[in-house]
């Protein structure tokens, strides 16, 4: 026998509930009386949290059931301290509720895309930002008319939000919650003689803000640079923040991969088999030089690496990552017969090849990617004019 049903009867469910009974009627309440949409039944909907938290404990739904609200005050369960039911029904939704109330403790966030070159990035540098953004207005300190002219707005009682309810079937309705029409979300309302004439009630207004963006030395594509604080202005709240996100753009010579550079670097046949010599223009405006080991061949598309001359590291700009190079051998489309025995001194020889008595002498001739598609197409045309060709056929028939 359960000795009091006071918890119940505010959840409007009945003593041998069920968990999931129990929560749906929390839910369905604590949407229905929260402060934000009902401001006048906060205690209302003080009692409502209070009344699950005790119902959804196992162990204080037993102590509620054997000695009523006595029993669970005088020190059974929590000793009748009970949470906030502003963070209860918080923990409740998981925070995916968003409350007026919440959204203007702070500004939103304002994302400018900074474009910046590899340079950039390699060296350091400080760009100057300019941008617009709203600050509360100074004439009439943030209220958006005179003193006292601030009136709740009535279609929702200063909530910023109205209910809709929405017929989705036969029988089947739901309530959608908007933000009001009327008061645009500010719960207030400023008669047009009372207005500022400076921001127009908006409470806000538009300024010019010089930003020097640092970047430093080692930074990467779609890196973020905050600055906290400097967004736009609201009343009642704190201001966000103002985020530059690095757009790097691509560079004629080196690609940026983490902590390393690549490069691809053209070398003649002659260069790949005799050695070389190059200069490279580093990103800080060095010449550094690369010497090819006597007697290395360089294959194509070999990779070889230059420690230290790759990207600084980040907050760390001491150390350097790698630069990558790869070869590519260009190969010449000639060369003169007369030289052919010298190369073939100098170059390993060729395998032997034993060619059968039966074999068919072919041509080498240039690759065309379109020749066998013109083949296919044009034999396929010959075949449509053999069948045209052919004619109607008549049978003929014998008559004994």
């Amino acid at each position: 026998m359960v000795k009091e049903t006071a918890y119940y009867d505010i959840l409007g469910v009945k003593p041998n509930a069920t968990p999931d009974e129990l929560k749906k009627a929390y839910r369905k309440l604590a949407l229905k009386y929260h402060p934000d949409k009902n401001p006048n039944e906060g205690e209302k909907f003080k009692a409502i949290s209070q009344a699950y938290e005790v119902l959804a404990d196992p162990d204080k739904r037993s102590i509620y059931d054997e000695g009523g609200e006595a029993a669970i005050k005088k020190g059974g369960g929590d000793g009748g301290d009970f949470r906030n039911p502003m963070d209860f029904f918080e923990r409740f939704f998981g925070g995916g509720f968003t409350t007026n109330r919440r959204r203007e403790r702070r500004g939103k966030d304002v994302v400018h895309q900074l474009s910046v070159q590899l340079e950039e990035l390699y060296n350091g540098a400080t760009r100057k930002l300019a941008l617009q953004k709203n600050v509360i207005c100074d004439k009439c300190e943030g209220r958006g008319g005179k003193k006292g002219a601030i009136e709740k707005c009535m279609q929702c009682r200063g909530a910023g939000l109205e209910t809709r309810i929405q017929q989705i079937g036969t029988g089947l309705i739901q309530h959608v919650e908007q933000v009001c029409r009327k008061c645009a979300g500010t719960g207030e309302m400023i008669s047009e003689k009372d207005r500022c004439k400076q921001c127009v009630g908006r409470k806000t207004v538009r300024e010019r803000k010089v930003l020097e963006v640092h970047i430093d030395k080692g930074m990467r594509d779609g890196q973020k640079i905050v600055f906290s604080g400097e967004g736009d202005h609201e009343p009642d709240s704190q201001p966000g923040d103002i985020i530059i996100l690095l757009d790097e753009k691509e560079h004629h010579t080196f690609v940026h991969a983490g902590t390393d550079l690549m490069m691809k670097m053209p070398v003649q046949l002659v260069e790949a088999l005799c050695g070389f010599q190059r200069v490279i223009k580093t990103l800080d405006d060095r010449d550094i030089v690369i010497t090819s080991a006597p007697g290395e061949v360089i294959k194509h598309e070999m990779t070889k690496c230059i420690m230290d001359e790759g990207m600084p590291l980040y907050k760390n700009p001491l150390e350097k990552g790698r630069l990558i190079i790869q070869f590519e051998v260009i190969f010449p489309d000639t060369i003169p017969v007369s030289v052919i025995p010298q190369l073939e001194q100098c170059l390993p020889p060729r395998p032997e090849v034993t060619i059968p008595i039966d074999a068919e002498q072919v041509n080498l001739v240039e690759f065309d990617p379109k020749q066998r598609r013109d083949q296919q197409h044009h034999r396929m045309a010959y075949d449509e004019d053999d069948r045209y060709d052919e004619g109607p056929r008549v049978q003929q028939c014998t008559t004994n």
